[in-house]
């Protein structure tokens, strides 16, 4: 460290003088002055007073101005400590908290320090550091004033934090960490800048930067990061390693070698090159230096377990808002407010976490709850333990959603003027337009004539593949989107209706809780606030509350999907639930690879997904397990009735909206399914969407060939030999192709042609993180 105090000596020339003014231009001056008077005109003493007047004011305020800054300044400066390292207020730890703000979730910082003499440091360590931050360090006065300004005016008037431009200011920039956004506090930082800068050597300065700068990985100072990054103490770092933290200083947690390899190394070259112009190493030592194999990161105890899924997506929330960058939340010492209520996340997670009789380890679960007049996120199962399976089955892994997305053909149908009550051909065999092979139903099931509510409620696959061959799968991709959903959707499928690209838990329920909350859509968040240490709110949640449908039109396919949960594929929910209105929608995957269910309340929604990944992520067959039949298709909505059983408990019981159904039989040019002529009774549609009441179901008599009825109840013995017959009723008139809630499936719901559209399939490739892959039939 003798190079320091060698290079701080040198260079230093005080600051050039100013020259005093010169005779001569204080007599210019009084000689204008005088020859203006001579010239005054009759009338003018009078204004000249006036003006004279509140020129003395001006001069008096500004100098009582200057007077009082000159005071504010020396009262500042000699109350202002330049503290040691160890008394430095290094960011205290974000923390990260429930709906409540007061049930901490965890904290994103360990405060992991140490601090330690320089003098046993090779001099190429705080060589690299002045390379990387600032090169003049060893000869310019320790504060630039322009600098000081920038970041003052950029903090003020932006509420975003603007570091020094020098060592000696980021110095002082941190131990004022979260209050140079005041005035005061900018105030104080300049200060101590300046007193720093007076009162420590270079080689101190320098030293005490080291020991408190945050390095990522949750270190601060040069010890803990050398023994964070390459499992070593700070004197034993060699050049490379040393080259490589001092590159990543600026942003060390995004910059981390382990996230951003590419610019660790650029950054690594860059503080190299200028180490060897500023004559720190030589060419043969630039040349020699590799860059260097970090050790793996070490992961924080309080990820462990489910928070730590939590923890991680408010951190990539925020991130991606660019209200905060990674180091801001490291550093910040915030308190973060989440949308998530303690009581319906445990239940969630003892949902998701419950393994029933003859379940596949390999099975993975996601599971969503969100508020959709809010958009405000209120649970997630995203896994069992994060350190040990860091993907997050919520917002990462993908599945195939099946017909969960016929409900955005629906709402198609609806924005064409297609009354519900119109009658499509609901057989199985049939062909269309751009497909060779035949479409089937599920279990080969003919439905004969029946209308949409009727066509919704069993998912009957031919009366929506027929919708989609009007509406186009361009008009339903463009649909699904406007709802919210980001994935990718084939849009030149006619299969997309029946739900054949791979999409996340999270993408699902955004693009429903559109038409949940009757065609306004939110952006679905899981903060709510961010506070600093002065209690003041950093952040504002996304608030869109973007009309994008009509809300008749939504309130339809809500009636529609009543009943799923009623007469349909999910027969027992509403009754499971007290007799509930819900609505809902099941979906399987084609070749049963994976199964999933959405449902909501007026004011809660639930998703489930599960899907049967290998050892190397590729999609197997989800198989029969705990009496939930051939395809297990029944349990996600199994465990959409234990999550809502409990999430509702003890809340009033809301009412769907009754829409109008003003569309016309047929379509506006009568060519939908049967055409004009091809309404259904009166109540076929109606009846067969009203809510159960007190755990009776009703059933709808439908005029088609096939009408709907009710299903075996299968809640209490799914295994029986009813619910088994029911389930392999291929031709049967009344087989409901998939489940009671709580067991019991019937088959897919979705399986199309079977493998009849293999060339169809295929569309999603697998991405080695548990989703499903091929098409929906």
């Amino acid at each position: 460290m003798a190079s320091y105090q060698r290079r701080a000596r040198a260079g230093s020339n005080g600051p050039a003088t100013r020259k005093p003014r010169t005779t001569q231009s204080k007599t210019a001056g009084s000689h204008s002055t005088s020859h203006r008077r001579n010239h005054k005109k009759k009338g003018g003493n009078g204004k000249h007073r006036v003006l004279k007047w509140i020129l003395r004011i001006f001069l008096g305020l500004l100098g009582l101005g200057i007077l009082t800054g000159i005071g504010v300044f020396a009262y500042l400066y000699a109350t202002t400590e330049v503290p040691q390292p160890e008394k430095f207020a290094l960011a205290e730890k974000t923390t990260v908290y429930y709906s409540d703000g007061t049930t901490a979730i965890g904290s994103y910082a360990e405060q992991n320090r140490e601090i330690i003499s320089c003098t046993d440091l090779p001099d190429y360590i705080g060589n690299a550091i002045v390379a990387s931050e600032n090169r003049t360090f060893y000869t310019d006065k320790g504060i630039d004033l322009k600098g000081i300004a920038r970041a003052f005016l950029n903090n003020v008037t932006t509420g975003t934090r603007q570091g020094g431009s020098t060592i000696t200011q980021q110095y002082a920039e941190r131990y004022y960490l979260g209050e140079t956004t005041t005035y005061a506090g900018k105030a104080r930082e300049a200060i101590l800048a300046i007193k720093i800068a007076q009162t420590e050597s270079k080689e101190e300065v320098l030293c005490n930067y080291m020991n408190t700068i945050y390095l990522g990985r949750n270190s601060y100072g040069i010890q803990a990061a050398a023994k964070a990054y390459f499992n070593k103490d700070a004197k034993d770092l060699t050049l490379s390693e040393a080259a490589m933290i001092a590159g990543i200083i600026p942003a060390p947690s995004t910059w981390d070698p382990a996230d951003n390899p590419n610019i660790a190394k650029q950054r690594f070259k860059r503080v190299l090159n200028i180490m060897q112009e500023d004559g720190y190493i030589t060419a043969k030592e630039r040349k020699a230096a590799a860059f260097p194999e970090t050790a793996a990161v070490a992961q924080q105890n309080e990820y462990q377990g489910p928070n730590g899924y939590l923890l991680t997506m408010v951190r990539q929330e925020l991130v991606d808002s660019k209200a905060f960058t990674k180091e801001d939340l490291d550093t910040g010492g915030y308190k973060i407010v989440t949308t998530i209520d303690k009581a319906k996340q445990d239940v969630m997670q003892s949902v998701g976490d419950a393994r029933v009789n003859g379940m596949p380890d390999t099975l993975q679960v996601g599971g969503i709850a969100v508020e959709q007049k809010t958009g405000a996120v209120v649970s997630i199962y995203a896994g069992s333990d994060y350190l040990t399976k860091p993907l997050n089955n919520a917002n990462q892994a993908v599945f195939e959603p099946g017909s969960t997305m016929k409900p955005f053909a629906l709402l198609g149908a609806a924005q064409e003027g297609v009354s519900f009550d119109t009658k499509f051909n609901g057989n199985s065999h049939q062909h269309f337009s751009g497909i060779s092979a035949e479409v089937n139903n599920a279990l080969n099931i003919n439905w004969g004539n029946i209308n949409l509510y009727q066509a919704t409620a069993n998912s009957v696959n031919t009366v929506f593949m027929n919708v989609n061959e009007h509406l186009t799968p361009q008009r339903t991709a463009k649909i699904a989107h406007e709802a919210g959903i980001t994935g990718d959707i084939d849009e030149t499928s006619p299969y997309n209706v029946l739900g054949i690209n791979a999409l996340t838990v999270w993408d699902l329920a955004q693009g429903h809780s559109t038409i949940a909350n009757n065609g306004v859509k939110n952006t679905l968040h899981m903060v709510s606030q961010v506070l600093d240490s002065n209690g003041k709110n950093l952040y504002k949640a996304p608030s869109e509350n973007k009309k994008v449908f009509d809300a008749n039109d939504c309130e339809l396919v809500q009636k529609a999907m009543l009943g799923t949960t009623t007469t349909g594929t999910a027969s027992s929910v509403s009754r499971a639930l007290g007799g509930r209105q819900v609505a809902g929608k099941s979906g399987t995957a084609n070749d049963e690879l994976a199964a999933s269910f959405v449902g909501y309340t007026p004011s809660l929604m639930n998703v489930w997904a599960i899907w049967n990944p290998d050892a190397d992520g590729n999609p197997q067959v989800v198989p029969a397990f705990g009496g939930y039949g051939v395809t297990s298709t029944g349990y996600p909505a199994h465990l959409f009735t234990e999550y809502m059983s409990q999430a509702l408990k003890g809340t009033a019981v809301e009412q769907f909206t009754t829409p109008k159904d003003t569309g016309k039989i047929g379509g506006p040019d009568g060519t939908w399914g049967l055409g004009s002529g091809s309404s259904s009774s009166s109540d076929s549609s109606s009846n067969s969407q009203q809510s159960t009441t007190e755990g009776n179901s009703s059933s709808s008599s439908g005029t088609g060939s096939n009408s709907q009825s009710s299903t075996p109840d299968c809640s209490t013995n799914p295994s029986s030999a009813a619910c088994q017959n029911s389930s392999n009723s291929s031709n049967s008139s009344n087989g409901n192709e998939s489940t009671d809630s709580s067991g019991g499936s019937s088959g897919s719901d979705e399986s199309g042609g079977g493998n009849s559209s293999g060339s169809d399939s295929g569309g999603d490739t697998g991405t080695g993180d548990g989703s499903s892959t091929g098409g929906n039939s």
